[in-house]
């Protein structure tokens, strides 16, 4: 697929942590400093990362739905428990509580600025809580128009439910947006059974999907306005 001979979009949806937010660099941090904590200098941030990650994606599939609060601060905790390391109240809140102080990608603001005056709606879909991500959408200028998150639908990626009830909220159908990430494993997935067309912003720490081909893949978001002109947009 591509996105030439397609019509402009209303609606720029986004993907928040890891295409506008650097996430990776802000959740090693936080890692690092949990480890440090704990006196735990042999044990690798990135071997807890991985821990982690694995035991989000289970939580966050599980029904009922609880908080991205709850299911980071319980995913911690087993990841720590399964390198021998023990557990405390706070270390979630190490992790969560510096969710909202990550910042922008350094191209990020500008971009998202281009894209309003081209005449883009932009609204964020993203796996977290209202609170969380209002520190980090207070960092991005007041560029964005709407968020939506995983607290409101009630549902994770890459469950579909999030991206339909996104779609529902915004009264567009999957042909009326462009959806911008870099998750392949979350979003592209979504894309995937959905049909909408989407832009993966490869920032080269993620692998694509071996059945999805996106509608256009680029090395960073400043990339966008250009290719959404050239397409007449």
């Amino acid at each position: 697929m591509t996105l030439e001979n397609t019509p402009k979009p209303d609606w720029l949806t986004f993907d928040c942590y890891g295409t506008l937010i650097q996430w990776d660099e802000g959740l090693r941090a936080a890692v690092q400093k949990i480890l440090r904590l704990k006196g735990a200098p042999d044990v690798a941030p990135a071997d807890l990362i991985a821990l982690h990650d694995r035991y989000e994606h289970q939580l966050e599939q599980e029904k009922p739905h609880r908080s991205f609060r709850e299911v980071s601060d319980q995913s911690l905790r087993m990841a720590l428990e399964a390198l021998g390391l023990h557990s405390d109240a706070g270390d979630g809140r190490i992790l969560t509580d510096g969710i909202g102080a990550m910042p922008p990608f350094p191209e990020v603001v500008g971009t998202l600025r281009q894209l309003k005056e081209l005449g883009f709606k932009l609204c964020i879909v993203s796996n977290t809580d209202d609170d969380i991500i209002s520190g980090n959408v207070a960092q991005l200028g007041g560029t964005i128009d709407r968020v939506i998150t995983a607290q409101q639908a009630g549902a994770y990626k890459p469950a579909r439910r999030l991206f339909y009830y996104a779609h529902a909220e915004l009264g567009v159908g999957k042909d009326d947006i462009v959806h911008i990430c870099a998750s392949p494993h979350l979003d592209h997935a979504a894309a995937r059974d959905m049909g909408f067309r989407c832009v993966w912003i490869d920032r080269g720490v993620r692998a694509p999907l071996p059945d999805y081909t996106p509608d256009a893949t680029l090395s960073t978001l400043d990339e966008v306005p250009g290719l959404f002109r050239k397409l007449g947009w």
